[in-house]
């Protein structure tokens, strides 16, 4: 998606350690029209599967998993990272590790939400080491959902989740694969 990836070397900032900080456009400030033009790419790209409901972990991928969801026709569930006083305990669980902030969390979907004939499309903001993809592929095993494909904003080609995910067979699209952050620069995939 080439508007993205403008958008990424125009106001993204590479710092050390491999991340990319995109905060004024996708995950603090959002560009809400790039969110919408994202979600219409996304629901373009997965039209044909059948999608039931998109699945997303709070927060950074909300906006993106939000817009999808609007061009599909169809609901998003967000797994939660903190239980609140509302959450019950009827929940599918996985324990998801995030590198930018250096902690683990427990993401938690309630079971009312997920049901075994539900097609869902997990979408991301980021994939980098899949540990959040791979949370969602977990809470996917334990409800006995199909997921019909992964869609994820910036990939860093370079680490290792888009190995894990090819493994799993699921179909994933990203909308901007970088092959390398170096020197305060973004080389993409081409």
């Amino acid at each position: 998606m080439d508007l993205l990836k403008e958008k990424i070397k125009k106001d993204g900032t590479v710092l050390p350690g491999n991340v990319l900080k995109v905060d004024n456009f996708l995950n603090h400030q959002v560009d809400a029209k790039l969110m919408d033009q994202i979600g219409e790419e996304f629901a373009r790209l997965f039209k044909d599967e059948k999608i039931t409901k998109v699945v997303t972990v709070e927060s950074s991928g909300i906006a993106p998993a939000l817009t999808t969801a609007i061009h599909l026709g169809v609901p998003l569930i967000f797994a939660r990272k903190h239980k609140s006083v509302t959450l019950t305990d009827d929940l599918y669980t996985a324990k998801v590790y995030s590198y930018t902030k250096k902690v683990s969390n427990n993401i938690s979907i309630d079971k009312r939400f997920l049901n075994a004939d539900d097609h869902i499309l997990i979408i991301d903001d980021f994939l980098a080491n899949g540990q959040a993809v791979q949370g969602l592929l977990e809470i996917a095993k334990l409800a006995d959902v199909s997921v019909s494909g992964i869609g994820i904003v910036i990939e860093k080609s370079f680490q290792k989740g888009h190995a894990m995910i090819e493994k799993t067979g699921i179909r994933l699209e990203s909308l901007a694969r970088i092959a390398s952050l170096k020197d305060q620069s973004v080389t993409f995939v081409e």
